[in-house]
């Protein structure tokens, strides 16, 4: 299934490469830690890689990073994302980096401190519908309105080739504990950052087997997967906390990576994500966002059973309002 798609070819590992030259520097080389509670439920050896400790708070500046530098370079000066609130937060701080002037589309009811990051970091906000407007086409309208290049959080070679340098770091780092992993666990919203992963898999693991963790209301991957075919969500007017991955279907060109790397889908209910960011933060003292504790909500689940097996975890967020802050003490 990995194909050409209209947005160009997938990136492959050197472009990944790439990526962490030019993001060496900007991005942070986040932790990856092992937590004992962690092994003793699953009976493995976990993991964890800890985005919420990036540079706003998510791994979605390191796309960001990767595609903007390389913008400036090309002399642009004006860039379009839309985004529930992490890509758009990433992309203004890069923006402001490389002297770029950014307009994001967010979804009226992002979370209040994703939209005020963005803003503090100098974009304009244009606020969507998530029910009844499409974000891409208003980012499309913008564009031939006021011009600029539109960077999406997933259909851009470039951006999947940054997101992907959080799984070069932690498969390097475990090398370096004299381990490979079995298995690789990661949040999946549009699939980007599980195509970048995939592309680093297929290159420095082969063996691992990676898995995509999303809310259990939201699972349009898994449902692509089975159909074979991009599929969007059942509802999309359902609800969930993860709004970091509330994509309604899988995007093109991260879908035609994964459709094939993929070893399986795991998801989690909102519960479950509540209980995960809870157990993060009496166990290792950490603050993770509800999509970014939905690969653990699923460890912490069983899925996929890890008994016996290393395995790395990703934890891509920590932008949390504190309204959701509280319900992980109800």
């Amino acid at each position: 299934m990995n194909k050409m798609t209209p947005f160009g070819p997938p990136p492959d590992f050197a472009d990944v490469l790439s990526a962490a030259r030019r993001i060496s520097g900007y991005a942070v080389h986040t932790p990856l830690i092992e937590c004992p509670a962690l092994n003793q439920l699953t009976g493995g050896r976990v993991f964890l890689k800890l985005e919420n400790l990036q540079r706003t708070g998510a791994f979605k500046f390191r796309g960001a990073v990767a595609r903007l530098s390389q913008l400036a370079q090309q002399g642009k000066t004006d860039v379009i994302a839309y985004s529930t609130g992490n890509h758009g937060q990433a992309i203004a701080t890069a923006a402001r980096i490389f002297g770029l002037k950014a307009t994001i589309v967010m979804p009226a009811d992002a979370p209040r401190s994703k939209v005020a990051r963005a803003e503090e970091a100098g974009a304009t906000i244009r606020f969507y519908d998530r029910r009844h407007e499409s974000r891409e086409e208003i980012a499309a309208e913008l564009c031939a309105r006021q011009g600029g290049v539109i960077v999406p959080p997933g259909d851009d070679p470039v951006i999947i080739a940054g997101q992907g340098t959080a799984a070069l770091e932690a498969v390097r780092d475990l090398h370096e504990l004299g381990l490979v992993p079995d298995v690789f666990v990661t949040p999946c919203g549009g699939g980007g950052l599980a195509a970048g992963c995939a592309t680093v898999l297929r290159e420095i693991s082969p063996a691992t087997a990676l898995y995509a963790a999303e809310p259990a209301l939201y699972n349009d991957t898994e449902m692509s997967l089975a159909a074979g075919e991009r599929v969007p969500v059942a509802d999309r007017n359902a609800r969930s906390i993860c709004d970091a991955l509330l994509a309604p279907i899988p995007a093109e060109l991260p879908f035609s990576i994964n459709g094939d790397a993929l070893r399986g889908v795991v998801t989690a209910t909102d519960e479950q994500v509540l209980r995960a960011m809870r157990f993060a933060l009496d166990e290792m003292k950490v603050l993770i966002e509800p999509g970014g504790a939905v690969a653990l909500a699923a460890v912490l689940e069983g899925r996929p059973v890890l008994k016996g097996k290393s395995a790395i975890v990703l934890c891509t967020g920590g932008n949390v309002d504190p309204e959701i802050v509280a319900r992980i003490f109800d």
